[in-house]
């Protein structure tokens, strides 16, 4: 296959979302949210494949670009489905998606509050049964390189600062919000700079 036919069917996508893509883990998933999609790089294959894709972001020209993107769509309205807005604020009714993506928005968290609004807002409008994945930094692997600032904040050794996690932390929240993992917690450490880490979750049914 052609390097160029890749990038016309799978954009930018991020390779860990790719990974469950091509594992069949969301074959059953028609209604999805990217909580945070930016232009939409993780959505040009899920558009191709008919899912009725939604998305938000707070940067309006993005939004724009998103909707010029899917606009030849024909499962989707443009203007209905990718909205500006905040995650802590999703404008969408409870258990209404089967699968929410969260691709390095958490990490922007102000503090563990608004963390949590977040990621309980995002799990709000998850089906039971659905999925949520989410790809965000974490100390796993660098935990003597950072320096914490409070507030779960952190420098990193780039010089970025992010709200960081750690195994435990993300453990701990499975358990809280009512999910399972159903891929092993893993993490990619980029030359001792930076750690983004897969955390893949199912809602339970009973949840």
């Amino acid at each position: 296959m052609k390097k160029q036919h890749l990038q016309d069917s799978f954009g930018n996508i991020d390779i860990y979302l790719f990974d469950q893509i091509l594992k069949g883990t969301y074959n059953d998933c028609n209604m999805i949210l990217d909580a945070g999609c930016g232009t939409g790089r993780n959505l040009l294959y899920l558009l191709k494949s008919g899912a009725n894709v939604f998305g938000v972001d707070q940067n309006p020209e993005a939004i724009a670009k998103l909707r010029a993107l899917a606009g030849s769509f024909s499962q989707v309205d443009p203007q209905e489905n990718f909205k500006v807005a905040s995650v802590e604020q999703l404008p969408f009714e409870n258990e209404h998606f089967d699968l929410v993506i969260s691709s390095a928005v958490l990490h922007f968290a102000e503090n563990l509050s608004h963390f949590e609004a977040m990621l309980n807002s995002m799990w709000r409008v998850l089906k039971p049964g659905g999925y949520f994945f989410c790809r965000l930094a974490s100390e796993i692997g660098i935990e003597s390189l950072v320096s914490f600032i409070g507030n779960g904040r952190y420098i990193l050794p780039d010089g970025s600062e992010r709200f960081l996690v750690n195994q435990e932390m993300l453990l701990r929240l499975t358990k809280k919000i009512g999910g399972a993992l159903h891929e092993p917690i893993k993490t990619t450490n980029v030359q001792n700079m930076r750690s983004m880490t897969t955390w893949c979750v199912r809602k339970t049914i009973s949840s």
